[in-house]
């Protein structure tokens, strides 16, 4: 037999597909978050019980995922995450005093969960528009934030738990603010980082997407406000599995990576 005629078993079929390491890590991170998140709510009776911090856990998880979900879908899956997480996290802290009716916080507090948002959605568009962009946006939002919330304007702005959606004049008035500012910012920043080669179709896409997902949160908020206190101790207990289900087949993907010889790049 000759050389170039070696039994095909003593050759690799090397796979051509492909898949970004960023998503492989992103995906891995994920899945220690869900296995995380479903021992906690395994764990509801050692944490408390129904006046532990599963209230505000629950709010923090459930708003992350719907404005996660939605800023994904408009402006790419990595500013989902982190602007959803940042934007969860600090919505459900507010609404938690909200719902023990303890008045909201004072405006230097107000004022850092404007920041901690705004940074989310800065760390979220860096590697869409740079550095220099996200630094003027994140400043610009910030106090755009901070000024809505001296006048009122804040997420527990007509608060109610109930099981109908919900979408108040003044709320809806302050969703068109916010599009229209959100898409102010971005056209002043896309035109102080001289590099975007669309930046009104920037701006307007990321005002529009701010807008959408935030109307969208408010409609729903009655509902989440509303389970937030009443899910019970099965359901918890039912929920931690499943996210812990979820996070096994997520941690599961980087070994399937391998074994399919699916090339990381």
């Amino acid at each position: 037999m000759k050389n170039n005629q070696l039994p095909f078993y003593n050759h690799r079929v090397h796979s051509v597909h492909s898949i970004d390491h960023h998503l492989l890590a992103s995906v891995s991170i994920a899945a220690t978050c869900l296995d995380v998140l479903g021992t906690l709510y395994l764990a509801y009776d050692l944490l408390g019980g129904e006046h532990g911090p599963l209230r505000l856990l629950t709010r923090a998880v459930t708003y992350s995922i719907v404005f996660g979900i939605g800023y994904g879908i408009g402006l790419g899956f990595f500013f989902g995450v982190v602007s959803g997480v940042a934007t969860g996290g600090t919505l459900a802290i507010e609404l938690n005093r909200a719902a023990r009716q303890e008045g909201h916080y004072s405006l230097p507090w107000e004022a850092f969960f404007s920041a901690v948002r705004a940074a989310g959605f800065a760390a979220g568009l860096y590697p869409i528009v740079g550095l220099r962009f996200v630094v003027a946006f994140g400043m610009l939002i910030t106090g755009g934030q901070v000024i809505a919330y001296s006048r009122g304007m804040r997420p527990s702005l007509d608060y109610q738990a109930a099981r109908r959606p919900r979408l108040s004049r003044r709320q809806f008035w302050g969703t068109v603010v916010r599009t229209i500012g959100y898409s102010a910012a971005a056209l002043v920043c896309g035109i102080f980082a001289q590099h975007l080669e669309h930046p009104w179709r920037f701006a307007v896409r990321v005002g529009v997407v701010t807008g959408l997902v935030t109307a969208v949160g408010i409609i729903v908020n009655p509902y989440i406000e509303y389970y937030a206190d009443r899910l019970p101790q099965r359901a918890l207990g039912v929920l931690g599995i499943a996210l812990i289900l979820c996070g096994f087949a997520l941690q599961s993907v980087q070994y399937w990576v391998a074994l399919l010889d699916v090339r990381v790049v």
